[in-house]
């Protein structure tokens, strides 16, 4: 493995998403961060994953759908809290929303080996901004399941909003996270 593969991966750490600030991608970098992507493993090839940009005109519209879902799920919410729940479709400057396909007249293979393509997928791209000098993290919540969300993505009928990947640059480090030893994780038979 390259060293400087092995770099980018011991590098990359979460932002929050509200901590990500332009620039982000351009055309060309955001383009080869989503082309690596296609490198995730893929058993059946039925890529059950797709991924959606939201631009910059359309974050309104989103933050419609996060202050739409607070104020049903909370009904006494202040005003404060939605506008603040609006706001976070604003975060960065580079947002996607990474999608689980999951029709089963597609393929045959197990929902949890398209689980993990799907994560693989994410990962891929992660490393790639990564190694682009960019910035990223992933925000997930309530809204994502909602009808009103389900409608903005156009999401099919087998077709799961699982997660925002937001990229940017960030102003300083992100902390450092101490990390599990191998032999936590790592076992032999």
């Amino acid at each position: 493995m390259r060293s400087d593969l092995l770099h980018h991966l011991a590098a990359r750490r979460h932002v929050s998403l509200r901590r990500l600030n332009a620039p982000g991608p351009d055309d060309g970098a955001l383009r080869r961060i989503l082309e690596a992507a296609a490198h995730a493993p893929d058993h059946g090839r039925s890529r059950p994953w797709r991924f959606i940009l939201v631009p910059t005109y359309r974050r309104g519209a989103l933050g419609a759908v996060f202050a739409d879902t607070l104020a049903a799920r909370e009904p006494e919410c202040s005003e404060e809290a939605r506008t603040a729940a609006f706001g976070k479709a604003f975060h960065a400057p580079c947002l996607i929303v990474a999608v689980f396909c999951d029709d089963p007249s597609v393929s045959t293979v197990p929902r949890e080996e398209k689980l993990i393509s799907l994560g693989c997928a994410i990962q891929n791209v992660l490393i790639a901004a990564q190694a682009q000098q960019f910035a990223s993290g992933l925000a997930s919540g309530a809204g994502l399941q909602t009808t009103a969300m389900r409608e903005l993505l156009a999401l099919g009928p087998h077709e799961r909003a699982i997660c925002f990947i937001g990229i940017g640059s960030a102003e300083r480090a992100a902390r450092h996270c101490v990390r599990p030893a191998l032999d936590e994780y790592f076992s032999t038979l």
